[in-house]
């Protein structure tokens, strides 16, 4: 009777091992069916152009001004469409940018070139990594870091979005299906390995649709470090392991490419693992978001009591912690929701400066452009009702305003930006 038991049980472990990867190669197959009906015809992300006026607004001038440009045939040239109407991709704002930015060296107005051109200046300005993360799933932490890396993008700073978590939902946002468009030691995983296999960050870095953006994708793999870093703290403990903490890993990784870029967005699995202790040892700043409901609070207190002895015992190893700004980002909230409201003001009478000013509203309109993987600043105006459209769109950038102000700070620029 135990015998027939133990043969049931196995029977029907491996029908449902059979049936789960039935159903997991049949979602992916109508995932890739819709990407190649939704972005035809290279199956792959495109971003839309901007016109004159969304343009100017983005580089910081006047509309007139950017059609004088085009008159005069000065500087790089827009599409131009039906009535005479001009559109800009990224890279052609971009070039403008640095256009004014070369005349206005060129006469001495050299505050006014760093206002076109906004990176950083390696001699006096470190390379900033903002850790995006939270103990628990659905917190908007993806929604966040997307949004945030795309923001930068747009206002002209180089920007690298790292996926660490292994959903993969960030690198999904970006256009990538990780079962089909990754193969295997393509995500940040391959660069913070231990053994042989371990590869440059630059060679697994990869070019997205924003001009400007580059992405480390994520995927499963990301799992391997989990398992593999007890083994090797066990090793060194008796003094045959790898020399490098497994903490510094992701931020010496960084560091070879740290000359391309301005800022580094790092999306961080929602869990307190050795892959969020490494980003966060690696990570200038933090961003902490949290949906304000009661259960999320409590989750979170009990997040931060966690992260903080786990990396008290970091910086007793030698681990540097110092950031330059920690900021709770309130999300999904809804002002006409008393509790929220209540919660909210619980979360500033503790916290005070460090909850930012702006919270991340629930919207329909994120919501809806979600349903074909896109945020925000990738769909056009005339997709949504323009009141629902011009609410979340004003949301969205004031929260990541906030963060670039925070960022410009740290550089030591003071506060602000114009994108």
């Amino acid at each position: 009777m135990l015998d027939n038991t133990a043969e049931r049980g196995t029977a029907t472990q491996a029908a449902a091992d059979e049936r789960i990867a039935a159903d997991a190669a049949l979602l992916s197959e109508q995932l890739r069916v819709l990407r190649d009906r939704v972005f035809p015809p290279a199956s792959q992300k495109t971003l839309r152009t901007f016109s004159s006026g969304e343009a100017a607004r983005l580089i910081g001038v006047s509309d007139g001004y950017l059609r004088q440009l085009s008159i005069a045939g000065d500087g790089p040239q827009p599409e131009t469409g039906p009535g005479g109407r001009r559109y800009y991709s990224l890279a052609d704002i971009n070039a403008l940018r640095h256009h004014l930015a070369e005349q206005a060296r060129a006469k001495g107005h050299l505050a006014k070139a760093r206002s076109y051109v906004k990176w950083r200046d390696p001699a006096r300005e470190h390379l900033q990594v903002i850790a995006v993360t939270n103990f628990k799933g659905g917190s908007g932490k993806t929604t966040t870091s997307a949004h945030l890396a795309q923001y930068l993008a747009l206002a002209g700073y180089r920007v690298l979005a790292v996926d660490l978590d292994p959903q993969a939902s960030l690198s999904a946002l970006f256009g990538y299906q990780p079962e089909l468009d990754l193969s295997g030691n393509d995500t940040l995983y391959g660069a913070i390995r231990y053994d042989a296999e371990r590869r440059p960050l630059s060679q697994i870095i990869r070019k997205t649709y924003f001009d400007g953006l580059d992405l480390v994708p994520g995927n499963l793999e990301l799992h391997e470090f989990e398992h593999t870093t007890p083994r090797m703290l066990a090793e060194r403990q008796a003094g045959t392991g790898a020399d490098e903490f497994f903490f510094a890993r992701i931020q010496a990784a960084l560091a070879t490419v740290a000359g391309d870029y301005d800022v580094v967005v790092i999306d961080c699995p929602p869990q307190l693992g050795f892959l969020t202790l490494s980003a966060l040892c690696a990570a200038t700043s933090v961003i902490v978001t949290v949906h304000p409901q009661m259960l999320d609070v409590a989750s979170m207190s009990q997040f931060l009591f966690m992260t903080a002895d786990l990396l008290s015992v970091v910086r007793a190893a030698g681990g540097t912690l110092n950031f330059d700004f920690l900021r709770y980002l309130v999300t999904r909230y809804e002002p006409n929701d008393g509790p929220q409201t209540q919660i909210v003001g619980f979360l500033r009478s503790q916290f005070g400066e460090r909850v930012l000013t702006a919270p991340m509203v629930k919207s329909t309109a994120i919501s809806d452009a979600g349903l074909t993987k896109q945020t925000l600043y990738e769909v056009g105006r005339d997709s949504f009702t323009r009141s629902t459209y011009d609410r979340a769109m004003e949301a969205l950038t004031a929260v990541n305003a906030e963060i670039e102000g925070l960022i410009l700070e740290a550089w030591g620029r003071g506060e602000g930006g114009n994108a």
